[in-house]
């Protein structure tokens, strides 16, 4: 097979070298961050106070780590109004403290709510107590018009009246007319007569109008009395509607008054909880006060610009050169075995390094002699390099062990003719 695979890196080695460069790099971040500050207000300092050791579990590496004191000095101006805090700060601790002996007392004391007014009594709101609005009026939708008898009647009447006294001025006429020399059938007594006769169809027709208005005078009066009692029966349902109206407007404000009594209670027992709890609580909250007031308070600084040396990846600088040394080997073998001028075509010769472990973008294409065929990149080489066709060791070890050869470095390789029973 030629040159011997590389050899796989040693993991304690490994890690013990990568924590030898993450402590350096973290004893130079801490000089580079321990920056000593100096304002108006006062100065934060660092000084080295020592150093602890630090063993590598690992490989027994001792590493002495430097231990730092910061130390934060004020101005004299910034340091008087400190100790000026201070003291009031102390004094409202002290007073707290003298105050605090109150909540025993009170704390001590069961709190009820007894005494205060009664919120309001629900179970005595009444429902109002609504009418039914009236029907509709019963209203007279036809009246007598037919007064024909009563017209005859009337007509008759006058007629009995009239008739008599035509016959009395019928007999005077004639009488007079023969008084007069004037002969039945002349001229004269003609046109006396025709005179007569129409004066007495004139008094007949008045005779037939007056009865006439008398029929309509009666059917008026119908007309009259069924419109007046229309009237009034819709003036009085209008007038009942009214008082029901009226009467459920009363029930409506009854019980708003009911409610409105109902809510002062409510609130009237609202407004003396709260007091009886601002009552509870003012003595805790101003003992609060005071020992909000007795805080300690810490100057404060700008930030500082601090460089920070990032860490340096031994272990995966280590880890890559191996994989391109494997690749590199595997490239090797695989251009001497010609993996991709076709894996029967070499009269079943071709060993190759085929462990999965040295693959990558693995994608099974088809089986040859009972075998996945698969396409792959090895691991190092670009994805935009020509795919290679071959075995994955690990399977052929399964089914056929003795085609499965163990490589210098634990890599496991293919001899292609046994495995494809060349």
């Amino acid at each position: 097979m030629g040159k011997s695979a590389p050899k796989a890196p040693d993991p304690k080695e490994t890690a013990a070298a990568q924590t030898g460069t993450n402590v350096t790099t973290a004893l130079a971040n801490a000089q580079l961050g321990n920056v000593n500050k100096y304002g108006p207000d006062g100065s934060v300092t660092y000084s080295q106070s020592g150093s602890k050791q630090f063993r590598d579990p690992t490989n027994g590496a001792v590493y002495d780590i430097p231990q730092y004191n910061q130390t934060t000095t004020l101005s004299p101006q910034q340091q008087a109004i400190k100790d000026q805090t201070d003291a009031a700060q102390l004094n409202l601790g002290q007073l707290a403290n003298s105050q605090s002996s109150r909540l025993q007392g009170l704390l001590g004391t069961p709190f009820t709510l007894n005494g205060l007014p009664a919120g309001g009594d629900a179970s005595k709101i009444t429902g109002p107590n609504y009418q039914r609005f009236a029907d509709g009026p019963q209203l007279q939708t036809s009246y007598t018009d037919d007064f024909s008898k009563d017209k005859q009647a009337v007509q008759d009447a006058l007629m009995s009246r009239l008739q008599p006294s035509l016959d009395k001025d019928r007999a005077a006429l004639e009488q007079r007319l023969a008084n007069q020399g004037i002969q039945i059938g002349s001229d004269a007594y003609k046109a006396a007569m025709d005179d007569f006769g129409r004066t007495s169809n004139d008094a007949r027709t008045s005779t037939l109008l007056a009865a006439g208005q008398e029929q309509s005078r009666l059917a008026g009066l119908s007309r009259d009395q069924a419109t007046f009692g229309n009237t009034a029966n819709q003036q009085m349902f209008q007038n009942k509607n009214t008082t029901i109206g009226a009467n459920n407007s009363l029930q409506d404000q009854m019980t708003n008054a009911q409610l409105a009594q109902f809510n002062a209670a409510n609130t009237q027992r609202q407004l003396a909880t709260s007091e009886k709890f601002a009552e509870r609580n003012q003595p805790l909250n101003e003992i609060s006060g005071l020992l909000s007031g007795s805080q300690i308070t810490m100057p404060q600084f700008g930030a500082s610009n601090m460089p920070s040396i990032p860490t340096v990846d031994y272990a995966g600088l280590v880890q890559q050169k191996y994989a391109n040394d494997v690749n590199a080997y595997q490239q090797k073998t695989g251009a001497a075995g010609g993996i991709l001028g076709g894996l029967f075509g070499l009269g079943g010769k071709l060993i190759a390094a085929s462990d999965e472990r040295v693959k990558k973008d693995i994608q099974k294409v088809g089986k040859a002699n009972g075998h996945n065929l698969y396409m792959y990149h090895y691991k190092g080489e670009p994805d935009d390099a020509p795919k290679r066709l071959g075995l994955l060791a690990q399977e052929v070890k399964k089914k056929k062990p003795s085609a499965v050869i163990k490589m210098p470095g634990g890599l496991l390789a293919v001899d292609y003719g046994k495995a494809l029973g060349a």
